[in-house]
Formats: structure tokens, sequence, C-alpha cells
């Protein structure tokens, strides 16, 4: 278990207070209002975040919408805004602000390279007086709290007693300059998403700060994260790709940290009927194109039970929304009737897709 007490962030006028120590990562083309609509249905309290913004699109006109349907929605989101200008990256804090943003997370950790080369993401561990220079800006121009999610360096062994000084550095530098929380990931921009996360490291960081610490990297369910916490003794963790497929994952994290009853693994049968929701949410929403959004969904969700692999290479090859919905109404049916072969799921779909 950790403090039961909230995590206070005092902002600048407009504090904010974190009851649930379990964050959901910020995920490009995956952390959307549906995705989150279903993280929050097993964790009401725990921060979500927006997938991340490009302040300089949203200055031009676009990914507004990223921000702007924060409104319709429950529980406490943030929005994460990247670039490298500060003046850009304060306009859009403020534009998050006046859309409902709950706090304002600045990415400096990203790894993908058109991001990076351009000094936005984890191109900032290598600008370090930009990055100061971010941070300033963003938190004078708004009232809620500001963040940072950032990696251990560029590159280098995270062993490595200078590579975790440098941490040190810029995470201290990160906190004089306004950050009030900072969620750590335990690899280099260099490793990306390769090898395990240096909690150890993460340790060495959180005990140089003053500001709360969220530790990333690794966290793949209770066990990792209660593990996790009593190593770095950090203040809480954030969940990233572990949670793809599973939006239950921040829900059970939060009850084994709070020692209460861990919530089940959805089975076979309630993952279908979830992936179907997500289906027709997201082609609700976006029309078609909703379901190819609604691929890489099916593919993470339709996982760990007999024939789910069979399940998954007609997903991704059903041609429109109506069949790839009958394709999961099948295996849903199939379930239900106690089948646990594909055989039963490929009846049922033949009979659908013929009729």
């Amino acid at each position: 278990m950790i403090p039961s007490s909230p995590l206070l962030l005092a902002g600048n006028g407009t504090p904010r207070s974190l009851h649930c120590r379990v964050l959901q990562s910020p995920l490009a083309g995956v952390s959307d209002r549906i995705f989150r609509g279903l993280v929050r249905r097993w964790a009401a309290e725990a921060l979500l975040f927006t997938e991340m913004v490009n302040a300089t699109s949203l200055e031009l006109g676009f990914g507004t919408v990223k921000v702007e349907e924060l409104a319709g929605e429950s529980g406490p989101i943030g929005v994460q805004l990247f670039d490298h200008r500060p003046a850009a990256m304060a306009e859009a804090a403020r534009r998050a602000e006046a859309a409902g943003a709950f706090l304002i997370d600045i990415n400096m950790g990203c790894p993908v390279r058109k991001i990076a080369r351009k000094g936005g993401g984890s191109g900032l561990i290598r600008d370090p007086d930009g990055a100061v220079r971010i941070v300033a800006a963003v938190a004078e121009a708004v009232q809620i709290p500001v963040t940072v999610k950032t990696r251990l360096g560029w590159c280098g062994n995270s062993a490595d007693p200078d590579l975790r000084a440098a941490a040190v550095g810029f995470a201290g530098a990160l906190q004089n300059a306004g950050a009030q929380l900072l969620t750590l990931h335990g690899r280099t921009r260099e490793q990306g998403f390769k090898g395990s996360a240096d909690w150890g490291a993460i340790a060495v960081v959180k005990r140089a700060l003053q500001i709360p610490v969220i530790a990333n990297g690794d966290i793949t369910g209770p066990e990792q994260a209660l593990r996790c916490l009593a190593l770095t003794g950090a203040d809480g963790v954030m969940v990233g790709r572990a949670s793809m497929g599973a939006p239950w994952l921040v829900g059970q994290i939060d009850a084994a940290l709070r020692g209460r009853p861990i919530p089940h693994t959805p089975g076979a049968l309630e993952r279908i009927r979830l992936a179907q929701e997500q289906l027709r949410a997201l082609v609700a929403s976006k029309g078609d194109h909703g379901l190819l959004i609604a691929r890489k969904h099916m593919g993470w969700t339709c996982q760990g039970f007999a024939g789910a692999a069979q399940l998954r290479h007609a997903l991704m090859r059903a041609p429109t929304p109506a069949q790839a919905e009958a394709l999961l109404e099948g295996a849903a049916e199939g379930m239900a009737e106690g089948e646990e072969a594909w055989g039963g799921f490929g009846q049922v779909r033949c009979s659908k897709l013929q009729a």
C-alpha cells in the first residue's frame, strides 16, 4: 500500500489534488476520448491524458478536437503538449486550460525521430535551456499545475553515475522552472522501449527532488507497480503500453495500491463485447475511418483465449464496420454457447456475413 492522502499540486492559483496514485499515460493514436471512457470505467479518480497535442498544429487550427472534447468527460483529464517554441506552448496551454484541462503536461520523452529531431519530445533533453524556458513560459501562462514527462537521458548506460547525475540536474532545473510533478520513464531516448526500465535510476532522481515523482516504464500489473514503488520511493506510477487492449489495468493497480480487492481481468466473452463496444463508438464518432482505428484496439483486446489469433486475423481483414461487427457478434455467440474453438466462431461468422 501507498499513502492514502492525495497528492497536492498548488498550481499558479488553481490547485489540484490527485486522489489516485496511478496515472494513465498519454498514448499517441490510442488514448482518445473513447479509450479514456473505458479506462474511467475501472478507475473513476485516475488522472488520464489526451493524446499528445502539437502546439504548433493547435496554433494553426489542427488537433483542436483533442482539447475541445474535454468538456464532456468526467474525472481529471490532463492535456499533454509538445513543441520546441515556448510562446506556442504557452498559448496552447492557455487554450487547454480554457477548455477544461485538469493540468498541463509537457512531453519531453517521446522518442519518435521526427518529433525529437525538431526539438520536441525527447529532443528537449539535449536542450536543457530550451526545456527550462518552455516550462517557465507555460507555468506563467496558466493557473493550473504544469507537469513534465521525460526520460533518464538521451543515450548511454542508465547505471552510469554521470548519466544519473545529468538526469538529476535536468529534473532539478525543470522543478526550479515551475514543474510541479515529474513523470520519469526509466529508459533513455536511445533505448526507446527496448531493454528494461531502470527503476534504480528513478530512485536516484526521486531522492533529489522536492516535487512528486511518478515512475513509468515496465508497469505491467499490480505486482510490478508495488515492486516499482518499493524500489523507487516514487509517489505513484504511470501505466503506458500495457494498458493497450486492457483499459481495466489502471483500476486493478489502483485497487492493489489501496489494499482493496483487485477487479477481475475480463474473460473472453467480456473482451469480445468490449471490442465490439469500442468499434461501435469509433464508427459512430468517425464513420468508416473508425474501423481503421478500431483494428488495432480489437487486435489488442482479443487476446488470451482459444481462437483469438484466428479472430484477430479475420478482424484485420474485415473490409467494413458491419463485417467486423458480424465477426465479433459471431464470436460472442459462440462463447455464449460454450464453444471455445475458432471453428464454432467460423460457422456463425459465415452465416452472419452471407445473410
